[in-house]
């Protein structure tokens, strides 16, 4: 009897295993399209948005700011109930109805003329963010731990090569059409990505293999998504690492304003972060091998090495000679390994520490922190730069010291308790 109940489990573990190895793999090919549809129609219209508002429809640049601040803060402020959504949902569900209101943000951005437009579609591009990110990341969280970092890996390369080849794109677009033409087309890619976020949804895995995250019945209730987020604001331990990570995520941001600040042109603007994308591309192939980014010292290497790349700025005075060339180039390179190895770590240590219900939540409420500190960041550089040179410099020496510093307080690993 042992030998032959023995003979008997072997066909059907190794027939779960193919399951999920094939689950997983189908996972991850979603997002990857899905990223790069999303990609393709975000980056083709706001890389040419700000010259729109201001040349086409004649906006100020307070109210040009205001559609932008909008934006962000709407999509900043709705992560953490929207991230917990998505644990009720499930999260292709909530893929496709943050596509949904991505779509019908830039199918208004086609036809606003006027402010009151401008900020209905900044509202959706917000709230649909706040949706869209969390989602994409729950289902690479709920791949097995030995195909995680792939995913992930795959999910950031995609995203980073589409938003080099975008704008260019947006630009053809907009030469042969008008911005109308390539707001709706940008309206299609998201509509695109909805669908593959459906096709993800058809297929859940069967029986004990199904995964909460990824198919979780729809019928929740407004408490659970309120009991997700309380269970993160009392974990301690996680806000003081999502509090010591937002750093890595305002120094992976400031560049674009600090660049242009410091006075480089638009070419040279666009090949700091052209290097930029392709360094942090280039980087996750090392992370995903062997894991690598779950190690606490990949984290802590990132967030020096983007504290590095204003060290680099700081000695540069945007003038159009070789060695500010090469300067900038040195410094795309910190601030796109950076990049690479602190968004990589934080990804796998929530998604090792928070529970399998709770992903959403947990991804949510770090999304809001990081984005709050980066909105914070940029005003208080703005003002800095705004203020005269040496205020300048001081804002880049503090964007130097707050890499490192952070990295001191991300020593210890994010570990779940038992």
């Amino acid at each position: 009897m042992p030998v032959g109940g023995t003979t008997a489990s072997h066909p059907a573990a190794s027939s779960r295993t193919a399951g999920r190895d094939a689950a997983d793999r189908r996972a991850i090919a979603v997002v990857v399209g899905v990223q790069v549809a999303a990609a393709l129609g975000y980056y083709a219209v706001m890389g040419h948005l700000v010259a729109h508002l201001r040349h086409d429809t004649g906006l100020l640049a307070g109210t040009i700011g205001l559609v932008l601040g909008t934006r962000f803060l709407v999509q900043s402020a709705l992560q953490p109930p929207l991230g917990a959504l998505i644990d009720v949902l499930g999260a292709p569900r909530a893929g496709v109805l943050a596509c949904a209101l991505r779509a019908a943000s830039f199918a208004l951005l086609a036809t606003a003329d006027g402010p009151l437009g401008l900020l209905g579609a900044a509202c959706l591009l917000g709230a649909g963010g706040s949706l869209y990110v969390p989602a994409v990341q729950a289902i690479i969280a709920g791949t097995s731990p030995a195909r995680r970092p792939i995913g992930f890996a795959a999910y950031l390369v995609s995203g980073q090569v589409t938003a080099v080849v975008a704008p260019f794109a947006g630009l053809a677009v907009l030469k042969g059409g008008g911005f109308g033409l390539l707001a709706a087309g940008a309206a299609l890619c998201w509509a695109i990505a909805g669908t593959l976020f459906l096709v993800q949804r058809r297929r859940p895995l069967p029986g004990p293999e199904a995964d909460p995250v990824l198919d979780r019945p729809g019928a929740g209730t407004g408490m659970e998504t309120f009991r997700g987020m309380a269970a993160v604001v009392r974990d301690r331990v996680f806000l003081r690492f999502a509090a010591a990570t937002a750093a890595g995520m305002l120094l992976a941001g400031e560049t674009t304003a600090v660049v242009p600040l410091k006075g480089f042109g638009p070419g040279r603007t666009t090949v700091f972060f052209c290097v930029a994308a392709a360094f942090t591309a280039m980087v996750q192939p090392w992370c995903a091998a062997g894991s690598r980014a779950d190690r606490p010292r990949v984290l802590q290497a990132g967030l020096v090495l983007s504290g590095a790349c204003y060290l680099v700025l700081l000695s540069l005075d945007g003038g159009g000679g070789a060695p500010e060339a090469v300067g900038l180039v040195a410094a795309a390179a910190l601030s796109g390994v950076g990049q690479s190895l602190v968004q990589s770590s934080i990804f796998q240590s929530i998604a090792r520490y928070a529970p399998p219900d709770r992903v959403g939540a947990y991804l949510g409420v770090s999304s809001c922190l990081s984005g709050l500190t980066v909105f914070a960041g940029d005003f208080a550089v703005g003002a800095l730069f705004d203020a005269g040179p040496a205020e300048a410099v001081t804002a880049l020496a503090a964007l130097t010291v707050l890499g490192p510093m952070s990295a001191m307080a991300c020593a210890r690993p994010l570990t779940r308790r038992p």
